[in-house]
C-alpha cells in the first residue's frame, strides 16, 4: 500500500509528469457527463412508462408535488423533460459561454435539490424488515444517485462562477500557486523520509 501511495504522490506532487492533473479535464468530464445525463433523463420523460414511474416521486416531493394539479401526470412528465433538456443545453453551451453554463448549473442544482428532498418523504423508503433507516428500499436507493449529481451540479456552478468572474490569467496564477505549494509539500515530505 505504501508503494502505491508513493507512486500517486509522485504523480500528484510533480504534475509535469502527468499533465492530466494540471488540466481542466475533470471539469470538462463532469460537464460532459451532466449534459449526457440530462439529455437521457429528458428523453425518458416523453414516454408513458416514465410518467407512470414518476408518480410516487412527484406525489411525495415537497418541492414538486404541485405539478400534478397544474399539469396532470403526463404534462408533469413533459414539463420535467423540457426542463431537463433546457438545463442540459445550457450546461452544454457552458463549454463556451460561462454565463449560460451558470444558468444550466443553477437549473441542475435546483433539479437535484428537488429530487433529493423526496428521500425523507418517500413512503416505505426504508426497509422495515432490516430495521428501517439506513436500509433503503428501491425508490430511496434510486434517488441516492441524485446526492452525487447535486454535488456535481454545485461543483460546476462554483467552477463556472470562478471562470466568469476571474480573468484567465488570474485563474492560471492561482493554479500555479497551488502547483508550487504542492511541489514544496512534496519536497518537505521527501526530506522527511
Amino acid at each position: 500500500m505504501n508503494s502505491l501511495i508513493k507512486k500517486l504522490d509522485s504523480l500528484l506532487v510533480k504534475p509535469a509528469t502527468w499533465r492530466l492533473f494540471r488540466s481542466d479535464f475533470d471539469y470538462h468530464l463532469v460537464r460532459a457527463t451532466m449534459v449526457f445525463i440530462f439529455l437521457m433523463f429528458g428523453y425518458q420523460k416523453w414516454f408513458q412508462y416514465e410518467a407512470d414511474a414518476l408518480v410516487p416521486f412527484i406525489r411525495n416531493g415537497p418541492l414538486i408535488f404541485w405539478m400534478y394539479p397544474v399539469f396532470g401526470v403526463r404534462g408533469a412528465s413533459w414539463f420535467l423533460g423540457v426542463s431537463e433538456w433546457l438545463f442540459g443545453a445550457l450546461m452544454f453551451l457552458g463549454f463556451w459561454n460561462k454565463k449560460l453554463g451558470i444558468l444550466g448549473d443553477l437549473g441542475a442544482l435546483f433539479s437535484m435539490i428537488a429530487t433529493v428532498t423526496i428521500i425523507p418523504f418517500m413512503p416505505d423508503g426504508w426497509a422495515a424488515s432490516a430495521g428501517g433507516f439506513p436500509a433503503m428500499t428501491g425508490n430511496v436507493a434510486f434517488l441516492m444517485k441524485d446526492v452525487v449529481l447535486l454535488a456535481a451540479s454545485f461543483n460546476l456552478l462554483k467552477q463556472d462562477l470562478v471562470r466568469a468572474v476571474l480573468p484567465a490569467a488570474e485563474r492560471h496564477g492561482r493554479q500555479e500557486v497551488g502547483d508550487r505549494r504542492a511541489q514544496a509539500a512534496g519536497e518537505v515530505a521527501a526530506n522527511e523520509r
